[in-house]
């Protein structure tokens, strides 16, 4: 068994490619990649929401796709479809206000604040409930971090703080530097309060720490929200999970006789203390129309022809956000072009490849994953229960939101310095002249944000980038300032449409590091692994005795 190897040896053996594999090489067609986009995102298909009509559309047209590029039914029975089943909620009649002394503060649903649930039942109402500032709602005992210390906060509502403490000063260096960890996303807010027994939560939106702004929240939040069905759904999950302004809660502080800034900045240390908001107190309450639906993940299969049991995967969300309100144009669908028609179509056409070329050694499995927009709901359940087992499954490609703006001078890989895949993809960018750019964004926490993180906790090699960095093609100002525009304006919005204009040439590039780099681990005995130090080394350590 192989679980490693050098660096040095690892990047000279990529190198080398056989003459035979060289001449098959595969050409990624910019029209066919545009064309699958162009199709995913129509307005036809509702914006490919979940549970929805426009859901049998997308699986229809992958699993066409697929079988097309000479694959077979993944799924378990010989299906193309992996069912998930999912709880839906959804919030109405939203009534929210803050109570400071006698004043009463009414909140406005979309505008001051998002409030929402995912635990069974019918209606939410918390009256006059108590708010406790626990700063970045973290208990990290590996990390002698505990912002709840001996407090109670069971049946009170906790005001958190989005990212973790190293993101405002990271010179700390308590979680590894302005390089967001799992403990700084709001899932784990979420998850963290229920196992403290509270109430329900606000967290305060900021755009820089949060990496996305308040309409992003507003889009994401608004409508029904989605989690896998629990056992034991009352302590895992709060009454009340919710996001306000900056604006509101700086006003609600400054009643309750507290300064935020002051807070947050305290906050960043260790010996942090909750901080009750004397006199204020939050009173909410809304109906839940709570029902069961069955989603589906798309898995497509190449069996190897020496090593079947062993398999590589390469992972896209097909999911957006389906239909909302509509924008300041009028639009109400949200077509998810960039995030994430390109990944699904990335996926197709890398089938597309591997259909063509000879057969490999290993197993290439495909899985356009449902319900990433809703939690990484999709994937979470398939690493849960997964088609093939997750010990001799080699490693994994992700592909969201790819680039649509032209060929870049970098590859970013988010997460670096957590696998060798850093090694195996940097020789494949580097003999096309590009360079490898580590985690362009590490603060954002996009290694704990797409369909990766969920196999990746459980110890599979899963790796995740794209082109980052500076144009190499004129017009560079208009690239730059049309990538920036999509980040700012179209992200989770209407606005996420497929365009003519697109350049995919950048894309077509990545793809091809893609392609390759699994290739060379379907024709070959190894194992890529975990670095030293990578928390999720050790899951992947207790499976080692399966692979041979």
């Amino acid at each position: 068994m192989r679980l490693s190897v050098s660096a040095a040896a690892l990047a000279a053996a990529l190198m080398m490619s056989s003459p035979v594999l060289a001449q098959q090489a595969p050409t990624f067609d910019t029209a066919r990649l545009s064309e699958h986009a162009r199709i995913l995102s129509d307005d036809s298909f509702q914006g490919r929401g979940i549970g929805t009509p426009a859901e049998e559309m997308v699986v229809k047209y992958l699993s066409e796709q697929y079988a097309a590029a000479g694959f077979q039914p993944g799924g378990p029975n010989g299906q193309w479809t992996q069912d998930v089943t999912l709880n839906r909620f959804t919030a109405s009649n939203i009534q929210a206000q803050l109570k400071v002394g006698d004043e009463a503060i009414p909140l406005t649903p979309g505008e001051q604040i998002v409030v929402s649930t995912r635990l069974p039942g019918d209606h939410v109402m918390l009256m006059d409930t108590p708010l406790v500032f626990v700063g970045y709602g973290i208990d990290a005992p590996e990390r002698q971090w505990d912002d709840f210390k001996d407090v109670d906060v069971r049946g009170k509502i906790l005001v958190v703080l989005v990212n973790d403490a190293d993101f405002e000063q990271p010179e700390l260096d308590t979680f590894g530097g302005r390089a967001m960890t799992y403990y700084g996303r709001w899932t784990y807010k979420y998850e963290e309060a229920a196992r403290q027994g509270a109430a329900g939560v606000i967290i305060v939106h900021e755009t820089a720490p949060a990496s996305y702004g308040w309409a992003t929240v507003t889009n994401s939040w608004s409508g029904p929200q989605f989690d896998i069905v629990r056992q034991n759904a009352a302590a895992e999950r709060v009454p009340m999970e919710a996001w306000i302004q900056r604006d509101v809660a700086v006003d609600l502080f400054q009643r309750a006789g507290q300064d935020f800034e002051a807070l947050k900045v305290a906050a960043r240390s260790r010996d942090f203390r909750p901080v009750e908001l004397e006199g204020a107190s939050f009173s909410g309450m809304f109906d839940v129309a709570t029902s069961q639906i069955t989603t589906r993940n798309v898995l497509a299969r190449l069996e190897g022809t020496t090593h079947p049991d062993e398999t590589i995967l390469y992972t896209a969300h097909w999911d957006h956000i389906g239909v909302g309100a509509p924008d300041a144009e009028g639009d109400t669908i949200f077509n998810g072009a960039v995030d994430n028609a390109t990944g699904t179509a990335g996926l197709l056409e890398i089938a597309r490849a591997f259909g063509a070329g000879p057969r490999p050694e290993r197993s290439i499995v495909m899985i356009s994953f449902t319900a990433e927009e809703s939690g990484l709901l999709g994937s979470e359940f398939y690493a849960s229960n997964p088609v093939y087992p997750l010990a001799t499954t080699v490693g994994g490609f992700n592909a969201d939101a790819m680039n649509v703006y032209g060929r870049t001078a970098r590859y970013g890989i988010t997460g670096y310095g957590q696998s060798d895949f850093d090694e195996r993809i940097g020789a494949k960018v580097e003999a096309q002249g590009r360079e490898i750019q580590p985690d362009a964004n590490p603060a954002s926490g996009g290694y704990f944000r797409s369909d990766h993180f969920p196999l990746a906790k459980r110890g599979v090699p899963m790796t995740y980038g794209g082109s980052t960095g500076d144009f190499r093609d004129e017009p560079i100002a208009q690239r730059e300032a049309t990538r920036s525009e999509y980040g700012r304006s179209r992200y989770h919005q209407a606005a996420d449409e497929w365009s003519a204009d697109w350049d995919l040439t950048g894309q077509v590039e990545d793809l091809q590091v893609l392609y390759e780099v699994g290739l060379d681990l379907a024709n070959s005995r190894d194992w890529p692994a975990w670095k030293p130090g990578s928390e999720f080394a050790p899951a992947r350590e207790a499976t080692a005795a399966e692979r041979q």
